[in-house]
């Protein structure tokens, strides 16, 4: 009985007094590995915390600390990674341990409130949109063009991750001792519009939708064009850039899909946009669409659609 009592009091010691915090990177792209840090810190003056293991409810993979000395901190990771493109929400961290003889198990939750975005694919191969598809100068948006590194000068701004360093004016960045960076105007003409359909049901085909409109745009970055994109009820101004690639993953990760959206609705004449659909509409400049067995139809017409 008393080994069974000495058993259970040095597991609740060993959890006792120790404060865990998390570090992540904001996103990760489907596939890719995520590296989700903690560090432990064992508050207690004299004791050690041995053979710590941490869990987070909805990742599979678990963290390791075999020894945090007294009044210090050790780092440790798990490494996950997602099928599923979306927002995992972050919360319950659960620290446990069964030292020192295996006899008993015991846990403390902590609450750390945070989230993982999940991208999606952007390496999906995709055929060119057809010659003129995607491009506009009309009035209204296209026509103000998109912030990129080719035109005419515009103005001075501050630095974006993404940006090209070619473009840091050095002398201003010295004066205002921060980084900024020259901002150029593009044709609007050049801007490859991506309208992708969200009335759909959850499933295959919808996500083959969503990775083929993030290929469109990371080709456009590829080839230093200008780029925007309409999904469902959000829009994104043209621009250009890594930077502005990330701006338009961050919204397809988030966008749902229903039967009752409405059809997409683009700020410019449909004729110069590039539609991605699993329900394809007519009057776009190419069509992009997929099938109910999640298979890209790469040979849709203007015609066709």
């Amino acid at each position: 009985v008393g080994f069974i009592v000495v058993s259970s009091w040095l597991s609740e010691q060993t959890i006792r007094d120790v404060r865990i915090e998390r570090g992540h990177s904001h996103c990760v792209t489907v596939g890719q590995d995520l590296r989700i840090n903690y560090r432990i810190t064992n508050e207690k003056r004299f004791l050690p915390s041995l053979a710590i293991e941490i869990v987070e409810a909805g990742l599979p993979n678990r963290a390791f600390v075999a020894n945090a000395p007294p009044r210090r901190s050790v780092g440790t990771r798990s490494v996950n990674s997602f099928v599923r493109r979306g927002i995992y929400p972050l919360g319950t961290v659960t620290i446990s341990t069964s030292f020192p003889f295996g006899l008993f198990r015991k846990e403390r939750d902590v609450e750390i409130p945070g989230e993982v975005l999940v991208w999606p694919r952007t390496d999906r191969r995709v055929r060119a949109p057809m010659a003129g598809a995607g491009r506009s100068a009309h009035a209204g948006l296209a026509a103000r063009g998109a912030l990129g590194a080719r035109g005419e000068y515009r103005s001075l701004r501050g630095y974006r991750p993404g940006d090209d360093p070619k473009d840091i004016h050095w002398r201003s960045s010295a004066r205002l001792r921060q980084p900024v960076t020259r901002e150029y105007e593009r044709d609007g003409a050049d801007t490859r519009w991506v309208c992708l359909d969200t009335r759909g049901e959850p499933g295959e085909a919808v996500e083959v939708a969503v990775e083929v409109a993030a290929a469109l745009m990371a080709d456009a970055v590829a080839e230093r064009r200008p780029f925007a994109l309409v999904a469902g009820d959000v829009l994104l101004e043209p621009g250009d850039g890594t930077a502005h690639l990330e701006r338009a993953l961050d919204i397809l990760a988030r966008v749902d899909f229903a039967e009752s959206d409405p059809a997409p609705h683009p700020p410019i004449h449909a004729a110069s946009c590039v539609l991605v659909a699993v329900r394809p509409s007519g009057g776009f400049g190419d069509v992009y669409a997929v099938g109910p067995d999640a298979r890209l139809d790469a040979a849709a017409t203007p015609a066709a659609a």
